[in-house]
Order: C-alpha cells, then structure tokens, then sequence
C-alpha cells in the first residue's frame, strides 16, 4: 500500500503518466490530440482543476494544474480512466493502456518551481530528440502565448464517448489559467518567464542530443511511427517518486519534509485509532481517501 498523500486545496502539481513498457500509444496524431484536449477540459472543469500548462508526449503525458477544491485523486482517476478506455479503442489495444507504477504526483513548493518545472514540461519533446523546438513538437500540449489566459478548444472524440449523453457535450473549452498567486496585471511578465524558462529547458535538451550524437525525430516522423512500437532507450528506474520540489528556497525543503513527516505520523495515528474501531478518530487536513469513502472525521 502507498503512503498516504496529503490533498490540500490550492495546491499546485506536476502530474506525470507513463504509457505501458512506453509504447507509442499516445502518438501525436489528430485523433489523440481530440482525445486528450478534451478529456482534458472537461475532466479539469468537472474536479475545480486550474490546468497551467501540459504536453501529451507519444510515451507519456505532463500536466502542471492547481487543485481548487482538493479533488485532485478524483480528476487523476476520471482523466486517466478516460484517456485509457478512449486509447484502447482508437488504436484496437487489448490489455492496459498506463504503466502500473504509481502516477508522478510532484507538489510544487514556490513560484520558482512551479516556472522551471512549466518549461520542462514544454520543452520535453526537445530533451527527448524529438523536435528541435517546442513549438515544433505536433502533440496535444499548450504554447507559450496561450498560457496565463489562453483557450483551447476541441471537439467530442469519434471513439468511446456517447454523443448521444448530456455529459459530453460537443466541444470543450479548456482555459489555461495563470497560477493562484498572480493576478491578470502580472499575466505578461509570468508569460515571459515562462519563455526563458523553456528556452532554457531547449538548449540543453539541444546540448544533450549533440553530446550523445542524436540527430532530431522530426513532427513529421513523430506523428507517423507505430503506435504499437515502443522505445527502446535506456531509462533507468525510478528509485524514488518525489513527494514535492521546493526548489532552491532557503529552508524550503527542510520546511516541507517537516510538514510531509508531520501529516504522516497524524495519519497512522488516526488510523491505529480507526482500525480498533473508534470512528471518530480525528485524521489530519488534507486526508483524501479516509474522508471520502468512509466519511472519517478530518480536521481543519
């Protein structure tokens, strides 16, 4: 069983999910750009998620998003079940369409973080040799001048939904919105920082490919591969799934291991005293699971 994740309000996260044994399944082709824009929109408008930025790659898919109302286990879940089943029935695959390990779920600490870790995700089809820039790169994802405000629209997917049912409506709008700590008059200098963030993020994925001697996939190579292939790169594995990045801040990571601890130790606490049968055990802010599906007491 995985530890349990504190789901605070307000809260800012880099979400990552892996395809299975990284098949190309997620191909950047017209059809699974429909898939994700949308499922994406309404899935995001359903939770209360702010979606900041995002890049669906052809193995993986990068979201960075603010959860408003602390339901971010509830839109992973709907998301990713979506996007599986939709997949599964454009490309005819049998079995899982996600890796089985754990979705990366990284909080984001600072302001700072959050900009550096937005020109990742933007710039990852250039650090993975696929594209020379990342406005290049064909697959769903948001650009730059549209961040802080910017909309994008899609229509209902052709596959697995039922155009007949109210709950998927025609076309989807999905907002990229500025993060909850800036306000409309700071929207240009974010997005300027956001722009140096990825060029930043680009040239070293271009100093990467050169060192090892790559040479760029292309967009056009990139929509045409199989989407039953898979890569064959080395990636090690994971050691660890980090919890959250603090960044550089002074006292920033001590602060945030300290909190993490903190809210760990009160959750096994509260939950020796429910497993001997006291029920209104007292489990601490930002329990997610506990409170949901078994309606325990959560402090505020």
């Amino acid at each position: 069983m995985s530890r349990p994740r504190q789901i605070l309000p307000g809260s800012t996260y880099l979400i990552t999910r892996r395809t299975l044994r990284r098949h190309f399944l997620l191909r950047p082709d017209s059809e699974m750009r429909a898939i994700i824009i949308y499922l994406l929109a309404v899935c995001a408008e359903r939770n209360g998620i702010r979606v900041h930025a995002f890049c669906a790659m052809s193995t993986h898919l990068h979201v960075v998003l603010t959860d408003t109302r602390g339901e971010l286990p509830r839109f992973l879940e709907q998301f990713h079940r979506l996007v599986g089943l939709c997949t599964k029935v454009l490309r005819k695959w049998e079995g899982c369409t996600w890796d089985h390990q754990q979705t990366s779920v990284v909080r984001l600490e600072t302001p700072e973080v959050i900009l550096d870790k937005i020109g990742y995700v933007l710039a990852n089809p250039v650090a993975s040799g696929l594209v020379r820039y990342a406005r290049d790169w064909p697959g769903a994802k948001s650009r730059v001048n549209e961040l802080g405000g910017g909309h994008i629209r899609a229509k209902r997917p052709t596959v697995y939904l039922d155009a007949t049912s109210d709950q998927w409506p025609d076309e989807a709008d999905l907002e990229l919105a500025l993060p909850s700590y800036l306000d409309a008059r700071d929207a240009t200098a974010w997005v300027d920082g956001v722009k140096q963030s990825v060029a930043e993020h680009e040239a070293r994925g271009r100093e990467v490919v050169a060192e090892n001697g790559w040479k760029f996939l292309g967009a056009e190579r990139a929509e045409s591969v199989s989407p039953y292939d898979r890569t064959t790169s080395f990636e090690p594995l994971r050691e660890c799934n980090p919890t959250f990045a603090s960044g550089a801040a002074a006292g920033g990571y001590a602060a945030a291991v300290a909190a993490l601890r903190e809210f760990r130790a009160a959750y096994v606490a509260a939950m020796e005293r429910w497993r001997a049968g006291v029920r209104d055990a007292v489990f601490p802010a930002g329990t997610w699971w506990m409170a949901r599906v078994h309606s325990a007491v959560v402090a505020t």
